[in-house]
């Protein structure tokens, strides 16, 4: 039998407090009326999507068909989120990198735009992505009162009230705080590595960026090689100088 939602109490933190300050990124991002007749409101509408979910987001790891969809209105500003929520690209980069608590930190973070509310919602979500998996986490945080409150169908979300009037400095912003992995994810590589070997292991695939490079076993062979060949050629030229000198003496 499945737990039930556990609750959650939440906490007085700047997301709460009602924000007065001008347009900018700590406050809403109202997505034009007709993204299909508005080109360039919808680019500006995508970055700051994946700028939110992503941080940054290179040419590969854009996904064309889900922008084209956002663009001729298939599916809503909310469902764009959803789709880069769900891809390769997250699931990689933040949500294989990470324990189940700081999955919930992260898109927390990222999609309702406030830090979580302590222990107690830690564990409850985390016993949604330990029961039914991400997917069932990502609709029910966009399917919650409070993200349809805050961002509806056609808003970016965006950190909440990071900067308060009265407040000489404001929160860090969230990609600074919550990075996409941690120590978790060094020591779980450094575990899976073989004693004195490399983390990827003989046979698997080799990093993109170690592509033409020589392998360790190689790189060893040649330093041993270079090793003896130096040796040699320091004995060859020591027994030289001791023949030079002896055939001195002698004449």
């Amino acid at each position: 039998m499945a737990l039930p939602l556990l609750d959650s109490r939440p906490s007085a933190i700047n997301a709460r407090v009602a924000n007065f300050l001008l347009a900018g990124d700590e406050t809403s991002r109202q997505a034009p009326v007709n993204l299909a007749a508005d080109s360039a409101a919808t680019d500006v509408l995508i970055e700051q999507a994946y700028r939110q979910i992503f941080f940054h987001a290179f040419s590969v790891d854009r996904d064309p068909v889900l922008e084209m969809r956002l663009r001729s209105g298939q599916i809503s500003t909310r469902g764009f989120i959803r789709g880069l929520l769900l891809s390769d690209k997250f699931r990689n980069d933040f949500y294989r990198c990470n324990s189940n608590y700081r999955v919930v930190e992260q898109l927390v973070g990222r999609v309702l735009g406030r830090p979580v509310y302590g222990e107690e919602e830690r564990i409850r979500w985390s016993i949604v992505i330990a029961e039914q998996g991400l997917p069932a986490f990502v609709d029910a945080l966009l399917e919650s009162p409070e993200y349809l409150e805050q961002f509806g169908q056609d808003q970016v979300p965006f950190q909440r009230s990071r900067v308060l009037a009265g407040r000489a400095v404001g929160e860090r912003p969230f990609n600074q705080q919550a990075p996409r992995y941690d120590g978790y994810w060094r020591d779980v590589m450094a575990r899976r590595a073989p004693a004195g070997g490399s983390p990827w292991g003989v046979g698997a695939p080799r990093p993109a960026w170690l592509a033409g490079q020589p392998t360790p076993q190689v790189r060893q062979i040649w330093q041993a090689i270079v090793a003896t060949g130096g040796f040699v050629v320091t004995g060859i030229l020591l027994w030289t100088a001791a023949a030079m000198l002896s055939t001195g003496g002698q004449g």
